[in-house]
């Protein structure tokens, strides 16, 4: 028994790691890159570690370099992190179904990234020690290279602009690879055009929220239509 459980893991974890690589690569780039700025900055690798570990979210933790050198306030960065990562109440509501039975659920929540969401969020039903085992894997993908990002911009100091395009990158992979995984294309448009529109009409610094509302309401409209035709 003993032993074809730990197969059974064995195996998820093989299925895992192959399947977060992409995400690996991208964590990775992107880590270092967070690493080597927040040194570039005068805060070291204990900052980076620490803010890798506990807030685990690229975007917001580039932004928080900014936060960090202004010396914002308390209410300032906490209002800047709702609406940087807002999304993610969209991606846990998404996931009640399939976390519901999940023992460590709550971990799960914290673990959940855009990249990670795009990998557990697919229709095929995967086991519970694959869902843990992706999210840990990019969970130690993203720690790991903002530390190696934080040592090597301490011994080799050099120019670090331009390094944030990274997660416009990654974001750009992602797509790409959702787009060619999947042949329903509908929901990737509508989450393309809505964000173009609310760009245009709400602006750089207030388009993320109202984004993230007409997504909502028109995937809901789209799946409601879809089931009143099947």
């Amino acid at each position: 028994m003993l032993l074809e459980i730990m197969q059974n893991v064995k195996n998820e974890f093989k299925k895992a790691f192959l399947d977060t690589l992409p995400v690996m690569s991208g964590y990775l780039v992107l880590g270092i890159g967070f690493g080597m700025i927040l040194q570039s900055k005068g805060y070291g690798v204990g900052y980076a570690a620490s803010m890798s570990i506990f807030i685990y979210a690229g975007s917001m933790q580039y932004v928080g370099i900014d936060l960090l050198v202004s010396g914002a306030s308390l209410i300032t960065a906490a209002l800047t992190t709702l609406l940087v990562n807002a999304r993610h109440l969209f991606y846990g509501i998404s996931m009640v179904d399939k976390y519901k039975n999940v023992k460590y659920k709550s971990v799960l929540a914290f673990l959940l990234t855009d990249e990670t969401y795009s990998l557990v969020c697919t229709d095929e039903e995967k086991s519970h020690t694959y869902y843990m085992l992706v999210s840990l894997l990019d969970y130690s993908y993203w720690v790991s290279g903002s530390i190696l990002g934080s040592v090597l911009g301490n011994i080799i100091p050099f120019s670090t602009e331009g390094i944030d395009f990274a997660l416009t990158a990654l974001f750009i992979t992602v797509f790409v690879e959702q787009w060619l995984n999947h042949r329903d294309h509908i929901p990737a448009i509508v989450g393309v055009v809505s964000s173009i529109g609310c760009l245009m009409v709400f602006g750089a610094d207030s388009f993320l929220i109202p984004t993230m509302i007409v997504i909502t309401a028109l995937l809901l409209m789209y799946k409601k239509w879809g089931n009143a035709h099947e």
